[in-house]
């Protein structure tokens, strides 16, 4: 497999305790910098098909506080990752050479509305959309997609299931993509 595929593997129940070790390590590493951390993503939803990469979110009152702070995260092995997403900072861990965590930091005022924790929540909530989009996700992967390619072909699904997330908790709807 080349690195730039996409690989896709059945639910590790290991997921939901790598994530908090990981979650733990970030708050005594920055004390004080992060409000709320959690757990995102396809790895957070039980019995859901995913890359195996942890994806944690942090709130933060002041961004430029963690990124003062970025050394400690640094030591973590945690890396900046710059892209074009302007309302976050990204950074990324590898294990064994293989990217294994993303942590994006978002401000505290956004954090009540984050699409992604939506997201989570309807998945965990309604398996039978947690499996469409599984299927949606393996069929992708094997297809050989490139990553870009594979994170635009799932928006259309992500959208339809976050909207309805959305309206359960009286929310209009906003465009998931972020890039």
């Amino acid at each position: 497999m080349s690195e730039a595929s996409i690989q896709i593997v059945p639910y590790d129940p290991a997921w939901p305790e790598r994530a908090a070790t990981a979650m733990r390590e970030l708050r005594e590493a920055l004390p004080g910098a992060f409000a709320d951390i959690e757990h995102i993503g396809s790895t957070a939803v039980p019995n859901l098909a995913a890359k195996p990469i942890i994806d944690l979110m942090a709130a933060a009152a002041d961004l430029a506080l963690v990124e003062r702070r970025e050394v400690a995260l640094t030591g973590l092995g945690y890396e900046r990752h710059f892209n074009d997403m302007s309302d976050r900072l990204l950074y990324v861990r590898a294990r064994g050479g293989v990217r294994a965590y993303q942590l994006h930091v978002v401000t505290l005022v956004s954090w009540p509305t984050r699409n992604q924790r939506f997201f989570r929540d309807y998945l965990r909530e309604h398996p039978e959309d947690a499996a469409r989009y599984a299927e949606l996700k393996q069929t992708l992967a094997a297809t050989g997609i490139a990553p870009g390619d594979y994170a635009r072909a799932k928006t259309e699904l992500i959208q339809e299931l976050t909207d309805r997330a959305r309206r359960e908790r009286g929310l209009p709807s906003v465009p998931v993509w972020e890039k």
